[in-house]
């Protein structure tokens, strides 16, 4: 990864923070509606992820998100909040990661637009997560695994929106062109 600068770093680490926070924030709403399906969940972590999807797309540096995946588990293990992961929680986080990396470098050159990239590249993280999750943990198949995936689709689609909006805000308004 090329060096990052202290800024950059800050920037992330209070997004991986953010991330933490707005999943714990969400989840008890969003497992309204994930017991109501009997799926396991899959809306949380995806506003968990949007928060990183737009470092990434800030910062630019491919590694970031990994870099990030893994700060955010560190957090979780220290908040105690590693759910039935437990010390696999760190997969669960990097490899969402890892897509993010790929995606910001893959979509950069397709000439879609940011509002596009940062919303397909959402959408893939979380299905990321969830086929993690389901891997470690879950072991779905079938209609529920569909399911499962399909929210954790549309979900990280709603977040990929949100997060094209805060970023173009983020940009706009603290002059971030620098953190390149």
């Amino acid at each position: 990864m090329n060096k990052l600068s202290l800024k950059s770093l800050i920037f992330m680490a209070l997004c991986c923070d953010l991330g933490i926070i707005a999943k714990k924030l969400v989840s008890p709403v969003a497992n309204v509606i994930t017991d109501h399906l009997h799926i396991p969940g899959g809306i949380g972590t995806s506003f968990s992820l949007l928060f990183l999807v737009v470092a990434a797309f800030i910062v630019r540096r491919f590694g970031a998100g990994i870099l990030m995946g893994l700060v955010q588990s560190g957090i979780a293990f220290l908040l105690g909040s590693v759910g039935s992961m437990g010390a696999l929680a760190p997969l669960g986080y990097a490899v969402p990661g890892l897509v993010i990396d790929l995606c910001v470098l893959l979509l950069e050159k397709t000439g879609l637009d940011q509002t596009t990239r940062i919303t397909v590249t959402c959408a893939l993280a979380s299905v990321t997560a969830s086929l993690i999750a389901n891997i470690i943990v879950f072991g779905l198949r079938g209609a529920v695994l569909a399911l499962y995936m399909c929210v954790a689709c549309i979900s990280g689609i709603i977040c990929g929106l949100l997060a094209s909006l805060l970023a173009k805000y983020l940009k706009k308004a603290l002059r971030l062109e620098e953190f390149k």
